[in-house]
Formats: structure tokens, C-alpha cells, sequence
């Protein structure tokens, strides 16, 4: 009997060796193949790209032969490309649609296979469905051999997020940076891109090593503590990190320490609001920080909020004008640019801002603070048995649960997850204070997420929800 291929947020990931096998990458190559012939127009084509991860290459590969055996042409990236440059190439050469083989942040030993609209952005939902109904299905058409063309997909990115950011005005700024690739496949891109332009930086991590070191490629604690004193030691003003397939973004402040991606988006939206001035509307994921709340009403700008993964986003994307939309995890986007997340765009727009402020991110995110009122943010990721996590979030759902540790529960959420809002105190004008559960729906895990006026109450809250979880 066939493992069951089951879809998370984007797309499919798995455990290499024992879900992650190419018999099942073929599997999901053949529900796509099959979705393109019934769904799109096939003779465009389809572009597929990988990452540095273990049999990435080979995978890619795989998934490129079963596509080309329907009929399909397909482009294939000549080398480890970042999956925001497979989205853009998808758009820019009017493709049918991209396959990306990544396990984006995952640890190294999970590998997975994403799937691109043809409008260069994260498979909508609807779309997931289809594929997902026919790897069930058994799904693997036969047609006349499509060709398979090896492309490099990394000059015209280059040249798209240079042309969005302003390359000579943050070369004037004369600010140092550090960047940090995290072995990732946005390896030597960032670094080539600021050599081009002479901005000063230190580059870290940008070698090939399928095993991550020490880390997860995930650009956030624990695993920015290389870049956070990298950053220190050779006196920085920012460190831009970017995660395994490089869509998202971490940043560290000029004293080393951590800038979350609340804090990231919160600085870009106030920057594209008051400096810019980018028409439409704002969305953020059901589990980032309520300060973009307060940014989109000074300025009077519609705010969306929508379920986690970037593909709800992408949705709202293709339906209206969204000045910028984002994720908790470090996932940002832009209409005027693509329905897709962008770490090394973001990383440059970072900068730009910091040019036009004439500011370290320190100092942007420390105006931010003083201006909405302190917001603090933090996450625990519960390893935990089915069983523990089922029964946590039914607890959570019920309407006998009106307390978490010391506080009132003042109103519920369940878009996505279980959301409490808390009594505990905002400190004046801080963070009205929130916990989310939000169990996994691929693996044995349970989220929580919560924001508050102050690091120790954001600390006192999470632990409070893990007692809960844990039934205590």
C-alpha cells in the first residue's frame, strides 16, 4: 500500500528516506502533470527548481521526467536557485506553472516538493485540492515526450529585485550589513548582488552543506546566533538572514540582537505607508503581531486578516491591490511585484530603509515601539503525542475554558487555531495581549504563539499555555 501524500500549507513535505522518496516525488509529479493538462494551458510549459537540500538535484530531476512523459516541456533550473527566482520565471516566461523540491526551514533531513501558479506565486488552495484529490487518484498521464532544457533562472531575478529596491541609494548610505544564507539556496546572491553595487558586507554560511550544521535553516533563534555576533564583531548596522529555499527572512539589529519578522513587516508597511505611499490594503496571517493593526488604521488603510500560509495571502493577492502582505514566519510580499514571499527582495528593502531614514534597524524598530506601543512576540513549538494535541485544542475550543494560568479569557478566535485574548494588563498603549494554539496538520505538533507588552509577560503567558496543553 502507498504512503498517503498529505498537503500542508505549501505543498508537500516529508521525512528523506521514508516519505521523502523519489516513488513518491514521482507520485506528486504525476497529480501536477495531471492537474496542468486538465487545468492550464500544458504547451507553456512548467519550470522546476530546487534547493541544496539532500537529493534536491536528483529529485528535481525525477519530477522533470515524469512531467516531460505527459507531454509537458519543461525548463529546468541549471543549479540550487532560491524558490521566490522559480516564481518569477514562472510569471516571466508565461509558464504553466513551477515545481520547486525544498523543504524551505525543515531540518535536514526532510526534503519536500512545492507547487507554483502560474501567476508566479504560492498554489491557491483551491489548486491544492485538485492536486492532492489526484495523487489519491493515482494520477500519472502519458503522452508525447516533452522536452527538458536546462536554464539558469538567477540572472533575471537578480536584475527584478534590483530594479524593485534602490541600489544606489542604499550604496550612498554607506551602511554595513551581514548576511547569512543559512547553506541555503539563496546562497552568494545577496553577496554578489551588494559586490555589484560596493555596499560594504559580511557574508557567512554560503557554502554548500546539505546537513546544516548545528542549525535548522530557519532564520530564527537559536539559529541566527552566528550572524548575531558576526554582526557585533565586524560593527554592522543590520543582518539580513534567509531561510533554506530563501523566501523568508530574519534580521538582526546593530547591538545583536534578534529582530523577529513582526518587527520586519511592521518597519517595511510604515515605510511603504508614510515614505512611499503604495496604494491598497494590507493583509496579515491570523498569527502576526496586532501592531500592523495600528499601522494600517493611522493611515487609514483597509486591514485583512487571513488564515496561516502564504498561499491565503497570494489569494487576496490575485482578488485586489495589497500594498504588502505577510506571515509570521518571515514570509513577505508585494502585489506591485509577485504573490509570492521574497527573503533576498525583503532583505534589500530592509536596507533601502534604512537608507532613506538614514537609520540602523535598531533605531527603526525602537521608533516603532515608542509610536504603536510596545509589542513583544514570541513562539514554543510542543513536540507532543496526537493524542496530547487533539485533546488541547478541544479544551481550548471549549466554552468551559475562561482562564489561562492567572488570566480571564476575554473573547476566543478560531480562524485558524484557537486564538484567546487575555486580561492581563497592555501597560497603557502595548500589545493587547493574545495566545494562539494551532496544532500541525503533517505532524506530531503544537504551536502556540503569543504576543504581550512586555518579553516577560509574553514568557509567562507561553508558559502558562504549556501547562494547559500538557493538561496541568
Amino acid at each position: 500500500m502507498s504512503q498517503e501524500i498529505k498537503f500542508g500549507t505549501d505543498g508537500w513535505r516529508g521525512i528523506i528516506a521514508d516519505d521523502f522518496t523519489f516513488d513518491n516525488v514521482r507520485r506528486v509529479a504525476g497529480a501536477v502533470a495531471s492537474y496542468v493538462l486538465n487545468h492550464e494551458e500544458p504547451a507553456r510549459g512548467v519550470v522546476i527548481g530546487y534547493d541544496t537540500r539532500f537529493a534536491s538535484q536528483r529529485a528535481a530531476r525525477v519530477a522533470a521526467e515524469v512531467l516531460a512523459s505527459a507531454g509537458i516541456a519543461i525548463k529546468l533550473a541549471g543549479d540550487y536557485t532560491p524558490t521566490p527566482a522559480i516564481s518569477l520565471a514562472v510569471k516571466n516566461m508565461r509558464a504553466a506553472g513551477g515545481v520547486v523540491i525544498t523543504s524551505s526551514h525543515n531540518p535536514w533531513n526532510w526534503n519536500g516538493v512545492k507547487f507554483k501558479g502560474k501567476f508566479g506565486g504560492s498554489a491557491t488552495p483551491a489548486m491544492m485540492k485538485v492536486i492532492e484529490a489526484k495523487v489519491r487518484a493515482g494520477a500519472m498521464p502519458n503522452g508525447k515526450k516533452g522536452s527538458i532544457e536546462e536554464v539558469d533562472l538567477k540572472r533575471a531575478y537578480i536584475e527584478a529585485v534590483c530594479g524593485f529596491a534602490d541600489m544606489e541609494l542604499i550604496r550612498k548610505a554607506n551602511f554595513k550589513f551581514a548576511i547569512d544564507s543559512m547553506y541555503g539556496s539563496g546562497r552568494g546572491l545577496l553577496a554578489q548582488i551588494f559586490n555589484d553595487h560596493g555596499i560594504q558586507h559580511v557574508a557567512i554560511r554560503q557554502e554548500l552543506n546539505p546537513l546544516f550544521p548545528g542549525i535548522n535553516p530557519e532564520p530564527i533563534e537559536p539559529h541566527i546566533a552566528l550572524l548575531q555576533q558576526t554582526v557585533v564583531k565586524h560593527g554592522c548596522h543590520a543582518g539580513f538572514a534567509t531561510d533554506g529555499d530563501a523566501d523568508r527572512i530574519g534580521a538582526v539589529a546593530e547591538d545583536g540582537s534578534f529582530v523577529d519578522s513582526h518587527k520586519i513587516f511592521s518597519v517595511l508597511l510604515r515605510w511603504l505607508l508614510e515614505r512611499k505611499k503604495w496604494p491598497g490594503d494590507v493583509v496579515r496571517a491570523f498569527n502576526t503581531t496586532l501592531m500592523l493593526d495600528r499601522i494600517a488604521a493611522k493611515h487609514r488603510r483597509k486591514l485583512h486578516e487571513c488564515p496561516i500560509g502564504f498561499k491565503y495571502i497570494a489569494d487576496l493577492m490575485m482578488e485586489r491591490e495589497i500594498v504588502i502582505g505577510g506571515e509570521e514566519s518571515g514570509g513577505i510580499g508585494y502585489s506591485r511585484y509577485l504573490p509570492e514571499r521574497d527573503g533576498i527582495l525583503n532583505s534589500l528593502l530592509l536596507a533601502n530603509v534604512m537608507a532613506e531614514e538614514g537609520k540602523p534597524l535598531g533605531q527603526l524598530v525602537a521608533d516603532l515601539q515608542r509610536e504603536f506601543g510596545p509589542h513583544h512576540y514570541g513562539r514554543r513549538d510542543l513536540h507532543i503525542p496526537e493524542d496530547v494535541k487533539q485533546s488541547a485544542i478541544q479544551r481550548a475550543r471549549s466554552e468551559q475554558t475562561k482562564r489561562l494560568g492567572r488570566y480571564s479569557v476575554l473573547r476566543k478566535d478560531g480562524l485558524d487555531g484557537i486564538k484567546f485574548f487575555l486580561d492581563a494588563s497592555s501597560n497603557g498603549n502595548g500589545a493587547e495581549p493574545w495566545i494562539l494554539f494551532r496544532a500541525s496538520g503533517t505532524e506530531p505538533l503544537l504551536r502556540v504563539y503569543a504576543e504581550a507588552a512586555s518579553p516577560e509577560l509574553v514568557e509567562e503567558i507561553l508558559s502558562s499555555a504549556e501547562a494547559f496543553v500538557n493538561g496541568q
